[in-house]
């Protein structure tokens, strides 16, 4: 069986990870992008990582520039911004597709495990978040209109 440890990404370093690494913790996975709407959820999604990291919370961003073109930047430049304006400090990945023949494999699991609204596979927009329990499974899919704020007790509750 298939699980989130079992899938590896380069960092915005360049640096392969492994998702293993992160057995044990929550995790929280999330498509970005620098010049979206919902840009200002990193602010949000630092302080959770900030209230909840000691406790086993872990996030992974993974930008994103297949919506409206608003991850248009290098990984270098995304590093920067998210560092500058948000103080960005949980993981990021390098740029990645989500959806379509190009999409990274780990989102083809994530989709397949918790689809969106009528069974679609598919991303909608820049910030779905994906929850992971302990045990590296898909426990719940939010939309991008979900904010960090209102995710926090269903993550907690895994804590």
């Amino acid at each position: 069986m298939t699980v989130v440890y079992d899938f590896k990404a380069p960092l915005l370093t360049g640096k392969e990870q492994s998702l293993a690494d992160y057995k044990g913790k929550v995790l929280l996975v999330v498509n970005t992008a620098s010049k979206c709407g919902f840009t200002p959820q990193f602010e949000g999604l630092e302080k959770l990582f900030a209230d909840l990291k000691d406790k086993g919370l872990m996030i992974l961003g993974f930008p994103c520039n297949q919506f409206g073109s608003q991850d248009p930047g290098s990984n270098d430049e995304i590093g920067e911004f998210c560092q500058l304006n948000y103080g960005v400090s949980f993981p990021m990945f390098s740029k990645i597709d989500v959806n379509g023949p190009k999409a990274d494999p780990l989102y083809k699991y994530l989709k397949a495990e918790k689809p969106g609204l009528l069974g679609s596979q598919r991303i909608k927009w820049n910030f779905t978040k994906f929850l992971i329990g302990k045990d590296g499974k898909v426990v719940k899919r939010f939309a991008p209109t979900d904010t960090p704020a209102s995710i926090r007790r269903s993550i907690e509750v895994l804590l």
